[in-house]
């Protein structure tokens, strides 16, 4: 699963403001469109989501699945937020991260998603449906940060 999309996005925002609505899993399914609903599962001692459960209609993947949070960031908010799969019905693997640094008065999002199906696809609609939830998962949390 070497195969993975990437994409960046400067938000008009400081990383912390960024930080703190990737955190927001519950909000989620107000500004993220295919997430119908959120669930965090456990958090870590200090705050941080360690496992949350998502519903996710994306076209192409529509699925319940857990995701385990890594959070390397520090407390301006730069860093790197990545997750793993951990169960899931149609998703075989779901890797991912958010990384976040200062771009002038802004913070630059670089999204990166590895999926990978039960189910048999084409590699290129996998990528095809990566792209869109990519493109449309940074679009959004622009939105929702610059609102």
């Amino acid at each position: 699963m070497a195969d993975r999309t990437e994409s960046s996005i400067v938000i008009d925002a400081p990383p912390g403001e960024v930080l703190d609505v990737i955190a927001d899993f519950e909000a989620y399914p107000e500004w993220a469109g295919e997430v119908k609903d959120v669930a965090v599962l456990a958090e870590e001692g200090d705050g941080w989501a360690d496992q949350v459960q998502f519903t996710l209609d994306a076209g192409a993947i529509k699925d319940t699945y857990v995701l385990d949070y890594e959070w390397d960031v520090v407390e301006d908010g730069t860093g790197v937020v990545s997750w793993s799969l951990v169960s899931a019905q149609v998703l075989k693997a779901m890797n991912g991260s958010y990384t976040l640094s200062s771009d002038g008065a802004g913070t630059k999002v670089t999204y990166r998603l590895a999926v990978d199906v039960k189910i048999p696809m084409i590699g290129l609609l996998k990528r095809k449906a990566e792209k869109v939830i990519v493109d449309t998962a940074l679009k959004e949390l622009k939105k929702r940060v610059e609102a």
